[in-house]
């Protein structure tokens, strides 16, 4: 089966979606035991959730890069996530989809920019279709931080696991360990 080009895939319910973001352990530690982001998560800037686990590895380096030493898999509610979507604009200008330049520049006042990156494989070589990215800043910081947000789990473990046994060539043992993510 052909994945379309740009396919919103990710491990979810019936009422949750579950996003990565990758954070030094200042920020990350205190919102995995509290189940909700504090001191340290800065509300004034755009934050970037993303529902593909490999992306966000190919992000943060397997969790090894400075500052982002911590990955969170964050369950927010489907409806804020939907909600985003919706009062979202892309973060390029895109001929088939814009009436021009200007109209984009002013879709770019939304509080939400969607970004269409190359998803990565277990190696983090990147794939023929795209992987989401989400970015909330104003509004839809706080909505994410005060009411999508359901639970916050640190799977760095996780991460260092699977990189582990990719660096072994155990590529089946790491594919068995990866979240299920399906088209949303």
């Amino acid at each position: 089966m052909n994945t379309p080009l740009r396919q919103i895939r990710a491990r979810h319910d019936d009422s949750t979606l579950t996003v990565y973001q990758a954070y030094a352990p200042a920020i990350a530690d205190p919102a995995a035991a509290a189940g909700r982001f504090g001191a340290g998560f800065r509300r004034e800037r755009m934050t970037w959730i993303k529902p593909s686990f490999l992306w966000m590895m190919y992000r943060s380096g397997w969790a090894t890069k400075a500052g982002q030493e911590r990955v969170l898999a964050i369950r927010i509610r489907r409806e804020g996530f939907d909600w985003a979507l919706a009062n979202s604009a892309l973060s390029g200008y895109e001929p088939d989809v814009h009436a021009s330049r200007d109209a984009w520049r002013a879709a770019l006042r939304a509080p939400v920019r969607v970004q269409w990156d190359p998803e990565r494989d277990l190696q983090l070589r990147p794939l023929a279709y795209r992987a989401i990215q989400v970015g909330l800043s104003g509004a839809a910081v706080h909505a994410y931080a005060d009411d999508w947000i359901v639970g916050i789990e640190d799977v760095t473990p996780l991460c260092h696991e699977i990189h582990r046994l990719v660096g072994a060539r155990d590529l089946d043992g790491a594919r068995a360990l990866l979240p299920v993510e399906q088209p949303y």
